[in-house]
């Protein structure tokens, strides 16, 4: 499993002028007191990379000020500075020491939303990077990628003659660490090596179809600042967990004994592929009862997650209730604890945490206590009696196009 994410923001930001003279150009506001690159690092760590490296370059000093050391969601940030402009490519090499067998890639002025999981599922044999594609009507200023089957095969460079639609770079990547073997100085990865990894059949293409702006020129800026603050508002698809995504064998707490409901992973990869957060809300009584502790619960939901993520799939966050009103282990004896299903605290502490749009969601449960949890929420409640669960999540995402 992929954990770490590398943000290139070392550029000048030219055509911004004035607005980039004293601020580089990921750290511009959006909306009061949200910066562009909060928007990405919040967008890796919700997919689960828990390393995010920021290359800084130009005015360096403010990335590294703002960012180095800090924790988003469950992601711990590192900024590494480069000692004079290098390029991607050098400023890749320069961090050499501080990369993964493998990791995601991606620039810090662009903001292509899909499941970055569907991009860092294991790289064949063979290949060493693979780019995230988007389809534009108008690729003059990015230029064009030609895609033969899964393989990139060549680059049309940006020219006001380009006209569209056509593939373009979507500015992320997941790259194999020797990719260096191909960088001895200053150069840029865009235009000096993935060319050189083409030639070779070693450069993967994957399109996707997300939501994608950079805030290159002014107006493209003014479209983020118009545009992203309310993108930052998600549906969510809540999940249960025993009984709907594993099967429940009771107080199931092994990672050895996680055993998915049919269909359980292609549901998750679905939801996630549909732009909607994927967060658990369980029940957990038996940590109260002290059947297991709170650190095996959470080794169950790393090793669900590793498991997903071989599947280009991911939960974005797991919450759960350890109190009851019979539990052995007295700081979870409380009886009808708010987060205890059916009460709704699970779901609208997660509302609160994730800026959720409750009319954009629904619940996916297998018990009564589930569908009362998701009403006094304000969310629609689905009951699942088994069966292929990605069956009924694609019904359900059908019926609400």
């Amino acid at each position: 499993m992929i954990r770490q994410a590398v943000f290139l923001v070392g550029g000048k930001g030219t055509r911004l002028g004035e607005l980039t003279r004293d601020v580089p150009k990921p750290l511009l506001e959006i909306s009061p007191g949200v910066r562009f690159l909060d928007v990405l690092l919040e967008e890796a760590a919700r997919h689960g990379f828990s390393d995010i490296v920021l290359l800084a370059g130009h005015l360096g000093e403010s990335v590294q000020q703002l960012y180095d050391g800090r924790v988003i969601r469950n992601a711990k940030v590192r900024v590494i500075r480069e000692p004079a402009p290098m390029g991607t490519g050098g400023a890749l090499r320069y961090a050499a020491e501080s990369l993964d067998p493998t990791f995601v890639m991606a620039n810090g002025d662009s903001l292509f939303e899909f499941n970055l999981r569907a991009l860092a599922t294991p790289l064949q044999d063979g290949v060493s990077a693979r780019i995230a594609l988007r389809e534009v009507p108008d690729p003059s200023r990015y230029g064009a990628v030609q895609l033969e089957g899964d393989r990139v095969v060549g680059f049309v460079e940006k020219s006001p003659d380009l006209k569209g639609p056509m593939l373009i770079n979507g500015g992320v990547y997941a790259m194999s660490i020797d990719v260096l073997d191909l960088i001895d100085g200053p150069c840029s990865i865009e235009t000096d090596v993935f060319p050189r990894l083409a030639a070779q059949g070693r450069l993967e293409g994957r399109r996707f179809d997300g939501y994608f702006l950079d805030i290159g020129l002014p107006n493209t800026l003014a479209r983020a600042r118009a545009e992203i603050p309310e993108r930052r508002r998600f549906g969510c698809a809540f999940l249960d967990r025993d009984g709907v995504l594993n099967h429940d064998n009771g107080y199931t707490h092994r990672p050895e004994d996680l055993t998915w409901t049919p269909g359980a992973i292609r549901a998750v990869r679905r939801v996630n592929d549909a732009g909607l957060l994927a967060i658990v809300v369980t029940n957990q009584a038996g940590i109260g009862k002290g059947r297991y502790g709170e650190a095996d619960m959470r080794a169950f939901h790393e090793a669900m997650n590793r498991e997903l993520a071989e599947q280009g799939a991911h939960i974005d966050d797991f919450y759960f209730c350890p109190y009851h009103e019979n539990a052995t282990v007295d700081r979870y004896r409380v009886g009808n604890h708010e987060d205890r299903k059916p009460n709704p605290g699970m779901l609208l502490r997660a509302v609160k945490d994730w800026r959720i749009d409750p009319g954009r969601s629904f619940m996916i449960g297998d018990k009564d206590t589930d569908m009362e949890s998701a009403a006094r929420a304000g969310v629609a409640g689905h009951l699942y009696k088994g069966g292929d669960l990605d069956d009924f999540v694609s019904a359900l995402l059908s019926a609400k196009d």
